[in-house]
């Protein structure tokens, strides 16, 4: 008999058509009868990057040319982030209709949260890469090194919004919970500061796993090699959090029609 946490992500991606053009269709609702359209989103985000960059790197006595680069990866690849753990822990109660009415293979609603926010970051990222052709990165040959560390990535968001997405189902105060504890891991992560910026305090950086996380998908951007460990913390993270994730969903998949 097989395990029907490992039929339903089957089924979930083999329905792939489905969940991209429903991600695709709420990116485009959202900006409906706009001109610009999707791209709001990216000056949205260059607006905030121009406001902390010029705020945050004069405090900082930084040197623009390398800070812009440093803080535009830095928050392009955390609202990735931080976005689909966000909104992964509403995704079942918002597509509570569909779930009760239709049976359809539940992990599709999780994927629909990373395709969306995929899309959001393809954005976004034109504004690296327009920093990283006007500043230059030191090292171009670092640059390979982003493809399968973004994949690492988007993977570890994916298996933390599952995980939240089932437990927000079940307990409706997680939702507010998951928003606030991102929040606070923003200031924690070194995303508008470097990682050797806090001296005495460097644990917080070195016990993150957020930090190894973000610095992972940095790196390669700024001409630099993520370290072992940092690459250790990150597949650590994704082969323990997907197996826990698979085994916890695997046990309640069927409770959460009743739970939404």
């Amino acid at each position: 008999m097989s395990n029907p946490i490992i039929t339903d992500l089957k089924s979930s991606l083999v329905s792939w058509r489905l969940w991209t053009l429903l991600g695709w269709l709420e990116v485009r609702q959202r900006y409906a009868r706009s001109r610009v359209g999707p791209f709001w989103l990216t000056i949205s985000m260059g607006v905030m990057i121009a406001s902390i960059g010029i705020v945050y790197g004069t405090l900082f006595g930084q040197k623009m040319t390398e800070y812009l680069p440093f803080l535009a990866i830095s928050l392009v690849m955390w609202t990735f982030f931080a976005q689909t753990v966000i909104e992964g822990s509403t995704a079942y109660i918002n597509s509570s209709t569909y779930i009760r009415q239709a049976s359809t293979p539940k992990l599709i609603y999780i994927l629909q949260v990373l395709w969306r926010n995929l899309v959001i970051l393809a954005h976004n990222f034109v504004i690296v890469i327009v920093l990283l052709v006007v500043f230059g990165t030191p090292n171009w040959e670092t640059l390979p090194l982003f493809i399968p560390a973004l994949l690492i990535y988007a993977l570890n968001a994916l298996w933390i919004a599952m995980l939240v997405g089932l437990l927000s189902a079940r307990f409706r105060d997680l939702p507010q919970i998951v928003a606030a504890v991102m929040q606070i891991a923003f200031y924690i992560t070194p995303i508008i500061y470097r990682p050797n910026a806090l001296n005495r305090f460097s644990f917080i950086v070195e016990l993150n796993p957020l930090a190894h996380l973000i610095e992972l998908v940095r790196a390669p951007l700024i001409g630099q090699v993520p370290s072992a460990t940092t690459w250790a913390v990150a597949v650590g993270m994704l082969v323990i959090g997907w197996a826990f994730a698979l085994l916890l969903t695997g046990r309640y998949l069927k409770r959460i029609p009743y739970w939404v």
